[in-house]
């Protein structure tokens, strides 16, 4: 069965669809996805760990030693302890954005759903992202799963992907379009 949808163009996507192909032989697609939401929201806000993740004058082995300490820390699963070591063994720490992002995508899929990437300008709550999965889900005519991010510039509003599909309510776009408007 074809799992990837088109996302083995890019590096990420291959590392990612190694990772899913993984989890989804071990039957921990879920566990997986929770682990790597849990790197996910390191990166964001640890900057340490940010930087040990992109930095390419962390040598290899102290960044092998540095990123299965923190996986530790964050209680990550096995599978994805280790292939966070093979990404650092391999120098590709700097591609797990973009593999967490394809990861989500397949894991979606392979549950029959539509993974959305959701950028609002403060937290959304339970019922908040209830509504919106329903909007969405009226939308698309399908289960749609909802990757949350805030970014405090867009004032207002919303910023949703669906695939190549952008949807975007924010306040910032709005002003930008009315200042041009205005340039004449």
């Amino acid at each position: 069965m074809e799992t990837s949808g088109g996302i083995q163009a890019s590096l990420g996507g291959r590392y990612a669809i190694a990772l899913f192909d993984l989890a989804r032989d071990a039957r921990t697609i879920d566990t997986v996805e929770a682990s790597l939401a849990a790197v996910r929201d390191a990166l964001a806000q640890n900057a340490d760990f940010r930087a040990l993740t992109t930095s390419p004058l962390v040598a290899r082995g102290a960044a092998v030693k540095a990123v299965l300490a923190t996986a530790d820390l964050l209680g990550v699963d096995g599978t994805t302890k280790n292939f966070l070591g093979v990404l650092a063994e391999n120098r590709r720490l700097g591609q797990l954005p973009a593999i967490i992002r394809a990861f989500r995508q397949l894991a979606a899929r392979h549950r029959g759903e539509v993974a959305a990437e959701v950028v609002s300008a403060h937290p959304l709550d339970g019922a908040q992202v209830d509504a919106l999965k329903q909007q969405l889900r009226q939308r698309v005519g399908r289960d749609v799963s909802v990757d949350l991010s805030v970014d405090p510039e867009l004032l207002g509003g919303l910023v949703v992907r669906i695939g190549s599909q952008m949807i975007d309510s924010s306040i910032r776009t709005r002003l930008n379009s009315l200042a041009q408007a205005m340039k004449g």
